[in-house]
């Protein structure tokens, strides 16, 4: 029988999320908790409630840009759908989604000089008759919110959310959002393929050992140390850890929405109060707008609250407009950074392939493989 979150619970995931789960020492420090009753805790959570650690990349100080892409399917492809956005190799999470409309929804990380031949592969989807309309949003600066206590009942053991105290809390005045949502465009750095190899790796599993590092890389111990402490975590290509816990359980969703505003100030004040809320799991600046995103997560029973109450924002001008889709779990694939494409210190962006293929998979509907595009997985 599962036991139930305690604060102590969310104390810990909170700390292995700003210290590293390779850092357990330093967690248990700063929580006073004995290392052994933490990492007997940090085994329960895992084996009772799917606990995974992960890291998300500094993709900017890569020479990658994020695109989210929504894809409205023709009716009877959406499974087929699914498939042809994988044909593009930059991509890091794909999924079947329903909402504001049924579809798919992808997030891609692109070279920088290759963005327009992106948008130019995702258009080829309405125009080939595979989707009935495709939109893009290029994400900024994101960041990754593992804040867990706010509306927690310590005495109940239950999440209380409290919407009313939320809209009251956006309509205050609230400093200027500082980093990471406002950071300074990052100069990409100088990697290598080592570099590439470590952060696909972390992505996969980010307590794996440095002699585990070694032996999947074919390198020693002293070059796998040397190369995580010099060039991933002194160049800044590790942005920060994930804790991923489906605190809620199984009766929850999640969703990818888009917030648009009338001003900045407005998008400031409406960021600022995502920051340490127990639903929030990403946001994220857009290029272009006052506009933000969101990767949501919420009991079933709280989203419709939740809608209710982005229409009374909409009606007292906070928010211009909103839109989301809601994630299909049966039909979602993550995958880590695109390691096969970066060759001799660079990107290589297959574009013309991409589109040939694309055409191809349409006409024939086989299996990727058969395509001759190799799909990688992450062994």
């Amino acid at each position: 029988m599962k036991k139930k979150f305690d604060v102590t619970d969310l104390n810990i995931i909170e700390a292995l999320a700003t210290y590293g789960p390779r850092n357990v020492t330093e967690v248990s420090r700063r929580l006073h908790l004995p290392t052994e009753t933490l990492r007997k805790r940090i085994k329960r959570l895992s084996s009772q409630h799917f606990l995974r650690f992960n890291i998300a990349i500094h993709h900017a100080r890569l020479g990658l840009k994020k695109a989210l892409v929504f894809t409205e399917a023709i009716p009877g492809y959406e499974d087929v759908l699914l498939d042809a956005l994988k044909i593009n190799e930059y991509w890091i999470f794909v999924s079947r989604c329903y909402g504001m409309f049924e579809g798919c929804v992808g997030i891609f990380v692109i070279p920088n000089e290759s963005c327009d031949l992106f948008e130019h592969f995702i258009g080829e989807f309405k125009r080939i008759g595979l989707a009935k309309r495709t939109q893009i949003f290029w994400l900024t600066h994101s960041h990754s919110v593992h804040s867990l206590r706010k509306w927690f009942n310590e005495r109940e053991k239950t999440w209380n959310f409290n919407w009313e105290g939320w809209v009251k809390e956006i309509g205050k005045k609230v400093n200027p959002l500082s980093y990471p949502l406002l950071e300074s465009k990052a100069s990409s750095v100088k990697v290598d393929e080592i570099d590439i190899l470590i952060l696909k790796e972390l992505e996969k599993d980010a307590r794996i050992s440095f002699k585990r590092l070694g032996e999947k890389l074919g390198i020693s111990l002293q070059l796998a140390r040397y190369h995580y402490y010099n060039h991933v975590v002194c160049g800044g290509l590790l942005k920060n850890f994930e804790v991923f816990l489906f605190h809620f359980g199984k009766d929850s969703e999640f969703s990818f929405f888009i917030f648009s505003f009338y001003k900045r100030e407005k998008l400031v004040k409406f960021a600022s109060s995502l920051m340490d809320k127990p639903f929030v799991s990403a946001i994220s600046t857009i290029s272009g707008g006052n506009q933000l995103y969101a990767y949501l997560y919420f009991p079933r029973h709280e989203f419709r609250r939740f809608l209710c109450v982005l229409s009374e924002l909409v009606k007292n001008g906070i928010l211009k407009s909103y839109e989301y889709v809601i994630q299909d779990l049966n039909s979602s694939s993550r995958e880590t950074i695109p390691f096969q494409c970066f060759k001799d210190g660079k990107w290589i962006y297959a574009h013309e392939r991409y589109v040939k293929i694309l055409h191809k998979f349409l006409k024939e509907k086989p299996s990727i493989e058969k395509l001759g595009l190799k799909i990688y997985t992450k062994k």
